[in-house]
């Protein structure tokens, strides 16, 4: 690896670390021709989600989405943003394993993981963003979404 400082490409590895998950070394280096020590972090290049949308249309999987539909529909609800974090993380381990070796998705199918993690955490979101998701558009879906949920408790 050159050295950020002065391009020699003769380094020594000082330390290695991995993260918690095991998914990131982080090597402290020091460049042999100027004593230069830097950083340097190495992962696992994954190929990137495709979600195929309901128009059959294609794109990059951005978990950022999902979030900004998540603080949404929890606005003015009592969940914590370490909550909200760990749903992310959850829903995003979930559309990884139902990607699988395609590296594809659904729409749908990530709408229902998001509902799936959204059930137990709050009544309210759940219902909020099943509206958006699902696409209400009058009263009698919201009671029907309201219905078979109180079946299943």
């Amino acid at each position: 690896m050159k050295c950020p400082k002065c391009n020699c490409p003769d380094d020594k590895v000082l330390e290695s670390r991995q993260n918690k998950e095991a998914t990131v070394i982080r090597r402290r280096r020091e460049c042999l021709g100027c004593g230069f020590r830097f950083t340097s972090y190495e992962n696992i290049e994954q190929r990137p989600i495709i979600v195929v949308k309901k128009d059959g249309a294609l794109q990059n999987f951005d978990i950022g989405k999902i979030e900004r539909g998540i603080h949404f529909c929890t606005a003015k609800l009592q969940i914590e943003e370490s909550q909200i974090n760990e749903l992310l993380d959850k829903i995003e381990e979930q559309i990884n394993q139902i990607a699988g070796p395609t590296r594809r998705i659904t729409t749908v199918q990530i709408g229902e993981e998001v509902l799936k993690a959204l059930y137990p955490i709050s009544f309210v979101a759940y219902v909020r963003f099943a509206a958006v998701y699902r696409e209400f558009n009058n009263v009698n879906q919201f009671i029907d979404e309201i219905n078979k949920l109180s079946t299943i408790k």
